[in-house]
């Protein structure tokens, strides 16, 4: 039987995933233990960094809490919008493209 020996080229390009910001939003109603509770559960924030995140979206409307891949940002706005649900607070998140 004779041997074939093939050699296949081919470039194999990876790309680094898009990444996206998730940011939460102040309103008149949510209260500021909600918004850190919700730090500290859905991304994983320690007490003072949630503090301090929930101090500046208090003050400057809005605040970026992640950076992360299309479905985990994704994932992230829906839990927060869920648990918000649930609690009767009108919280926000959004998530935009990363530049």
């Amino acid at each position: 039987m004779p041997k074939f020996e093939e050699e296949l080229e081919f470039a194999l390009e990876l790309q680094e995933p898009q990444m996206f910001r998730v940011l939460l939003h102040n309103d008149d109603y949510t209260s500021m233990d909600f918004v850190v509770e919700v730090l500290m559960g859905i991304f994983h924030k320690s007490q003072p960094q949630a503090e301090q995140i929930m101090l500046q979206i208090h003050e400057k409307g809005k605040a970026i809490v992640g950076v992360y891949t299309y479905e985990i940002a994704q994932m992230k706005v829906e839990q927060v919008r869920q648990r918000a649900k649930q609690n009767q607070f009108p919280l926000l998140a959004t998530m935009e493209e990363d530049a």
